[in-house]
């Protein structure tokens, strides 16, 4: 199999897993958000906002080196040292479990009574348990990932997604209150745990148990959990609603959630679009760097044209018709999220673009780089956020945001060119921008016809992506591999109908550039 196939499957494979995990778990969480209001929500935002930091702080630099060490042995032909890394791995992970779970029991007794008032002794066991079904879940899927078995995630995903959207209907039409919806999330952390671990054991179980991890390579491997450790979890800092936090403590727990229900939106839009080539990109990266530099060094620069070309149409469809989404999911009581999502949706993407620089730095053995990157940025973000939240609210919290992710995207894109030596495709890149704004202008049109929101955004997105994708073909924004690609796919789904695509895709093949 080519790697390009292997990739479209793999990434195939991945799309299933996150569009059923991410969407129900959108909608579970939509669903939450209109039952409780803003005022209830930003409270129960905070309390998953702590779990998720112990989640992180749990993993930290351990899923990452089991995605990073299982794609390196496999591809350099010693899978017998895969499941005694792991072991290692694992010890690591009950061991920084032990660690987090003694420092949130002082900060809970410290400092609960400030952060958290509304939090109880029953809802932080809650949570504390939540957070240790939740971090071996997500070393399960990093096995699964490491050994590119995205068929795995994806089963995981089609079990206890569904599920856990069930309680949650449940709990709604019960009128459930925070903690009850706290308790779903007990549940559903256990469930996930159960579904993955089956999939961890059926990828582990043909290799062997009986070999030592040789010297040099637990070196690399505590090396990579001390630096990368700091880096995760700063980066999570970063890369997550804190603003969450500070607009509880600063101005209201109605604006974080607003904030809570912009934010959680356009990150999953992220992962559920131009976001699921991310979750083979660690493993395809790390084979792609241990044959060369430059061979690493083409697949970042490929990797960001292509996430831009998946991420230009959504920033695009976002902030054109963010005021129809809101009303549509959340209900008018949302209404001033609207511009918060729109603005989240732009910050995010910039998240997705550096996805190939942040695997190239790491599978390049870079940590040293992205830690001291991941803390100057983490001092920037809190700064930001304390500085412009307690000054403006909200609205602070959205320009923080976005001041961030500029200044992150930049730093990224930038070493990760340095490193590489290869340059990006920037005349690529402005077409593709180019082509995504053109498009948003004419979808623009539908919002002057003053329809209900289901009809405005189905016509909107009708727009929107066909002019996109015409003026994508004509701009030159597809290489001639990748025409060729779309080719097969038109013949292979759609029998080469319709046949003015086809001659479209003749067309802007034959203008293409590059190899086919």
């Amino acid at each position: 199999m080519s790697t390009r196939s292997s990739a479209l499957r793999n990434t195939l494979f991945s799309s299933v897993g996150i569009y059923v995990e991410y969407s129900l778990g959108m909608l579970a969480a939509i669903l939450i958000a209109r039952q409780l209001g803003p005022d209830h929500y930003g409270i129960y935002g905070l309390f998953i906002w702590f779990a998720a930091v112990g989640v992180v702080a749990t993993n930290s630099g351990v899923t990452t080196g089991v995605i990073k060490f299982v794609a390196e042995l496999r591809g350099s032909q010693q899978e017998h040292l895969i499941v005694p890394v792991l072991a290692y791995l694992r010890r690591m992970q009950v061991w920084h479990l032990l660690i987090v779970m003694g420092l949130a029991l002082v900060l809970y007794l410290l400092f609960g009574e400030r952060f958290a008032a509304e939090m109880g002794v029953t809802e932080f066991a809650m949570l504390a348990a939540a957070v240790a079904m939740r971090a071996p879940y997500m070393f399960n899927i990093a096995i699964a990932k490491g050994f590119e078995a995205f068929d795995a995630t994806a089963k995981v995903s089609m079990l206890s997604a569904p599920l856990n959207l069930l309680m949650v209907i449940t709990a709604m039409l019960l009128g459930a209150s925070i903690f009850w919806f706290l308790v779903v999330y007990l549940i559903s952390s256990a469930v996930f745990l159960l579904t993955s671990r089956h999939q961890a054991r059926r990828l582990l179980a043909p290799h062997a148990n009986h070999h030592a991890v040789p010297d040099q390579l637990q070196q690399r491997v505590r090396r990579h959990l001390r630096i990368v450790s700091v880096t995760i979890i700063v980066g999570f800092l970063i890369a997550s609603d804190v603003e969450i936090l500070f607009l509880n403590m600063f101005d209201s727990a109605a604006s974080a959630g607003y904030f809570k229900v912009a934010y959680q939106l356009a990150t999953g839009i992220m992962l559920l679009v131009p976001g699921v080539f991310g979750a083979v990109l660690l493993p395809m990266m790390a084979k792609a760097q241990s044959q060369g530099r430059e061979a690493g060094g083409r697949r970042f620069v490929a990797v960001t044209s292509y996430l831009a070309l998946l991420a230009a149409p959504v920033v695009a469809f976002g902030g054109t018709f963010s005021g129809p989404v809101i009303a549509l999911l959340y209900g008018a009581s949302y209404a001033t999220a609207a511009p918060v999502f729109a603005w989240c949706l732009f910050a995010c993407a910039m998240g997705t673009l550096i996805q190939g620089a942040t695997s190239l730095l790491v599978s390049a053995d870079r940590q040293h780089v992205v830690l001291i990157l991941t803390i100057a940025l983490g001092a920037l973000k809190m700064l930001l956020d304390f500085v412009l939240i307690t000054r403006f609210g909200l609205y602070g919290s959205v320009a923080a945001i976005v001041i961030e992710l500029l200044v992150i995207a930049t730093s990224y894109l930038t070493i990760a060119v340095r490193i590489s030596g290869v340059q990006l495709e920037w005349l690529r890149l402005l077409r593709i921008v180019l082509a995504a704004a053109l498009a948003a202008g004419l979808a623009a049109l539908v919002r002057t016809l003053q329809l209900a929101p289901i009809p405005t955004l189905l016509l909107g997105a009708a727009v929107l992506s066909g002019t996109y994708l015409l003026l994508t073909l004509v701009l030159q924004c597809w290489s001639r591999a990748d025409i060729v690609q779309l080719q097969g796919l038109h013949e292979r789904y759609a029998a080469g109908r319709p046949r003015l695509f086809g001659r479209l895709l003749d067309w802007a093949g034959a203008r293409a550039w590059g190899e086919p």
